[in-house]
């Protein structure tokens, strides 16, 4: 594992909006807790109903079955962003809506095991990506969305983005008693 995953990006590295996402990664680096994370999902899912999957906390929230599309969506996105950054591809990319995203993925008509199937294949290539950088090419940077950050970072905000929907889900859907 290269010295860099050990620190945390600056601010430089990254838009400001990600600070939470990276911020939120408190145990290990990214290449260790994506690991653990995928572990985490599949043990905080696996045991839910179909029915259950289709909780939402509020009208209009998502239901734990569009949250897991949602972060197989997002880590897919985030990758090629930092597949793009470490390979020294300049063009600008797009932002996303996500919730124009979970509204076309249609996870609710899915099964869960469907669901978690693919977000398992998804981290697990997020993974390989990972390992196979170096640290020249995890210092690279491009423009997403009108700003620059590093494929680094990029890492970070991929941990971070799961470990808060993690903490969303225990506390606004799954609460313990």
């Amino acid at each position: 594992m290269t010295e860099l995953w050990r620190i945390k990006p600056d601010s430089a590295q990254f838009p400001e909006f990600y600070a939470r996402y990276i911020d939120g990664v408190a145990v290990g680096s990214p290449p260790a807790v994506f690991g653990r994370q995928l572990a985490d999902v599949l043990a905080l899912f696996s045991p839910l109903s179909e029915m259950q999957a289709l909780l939402r906390y509020a009208p209009g929230k998502w239901s734990l079955k569009e949250m897991v599309g949602h972060l197989s969506d997002s880590e897919r996105i985030l990758s090629m962003r930092a597949l793009r950054f470490a390979r020294g591809d300049a063009t600008e990319l797009p932002g996303f809506d996500e919730d124009a995203y979970v509204a076309a993925a249609g996870s609710d008509a899915r099964t869960l095991p469907e669901l978690l199937t693919e977000f398992r294949h998804v981290r697990e290539s997020t993974i390989a990506l990972f390992d196979s950088l170096d640290e020249a090419t995890l210092e690279r940077r491009g423009p997403a969305n009108g700003q620059v950050m590093s494929a680094r970072a990029l890492g970070w905000v991929i941990a971070g983005h799961v470990e808060h929907h993690l903490d969303v889900v225990r506390e606004r859907y799954l609460p313990s008693p």
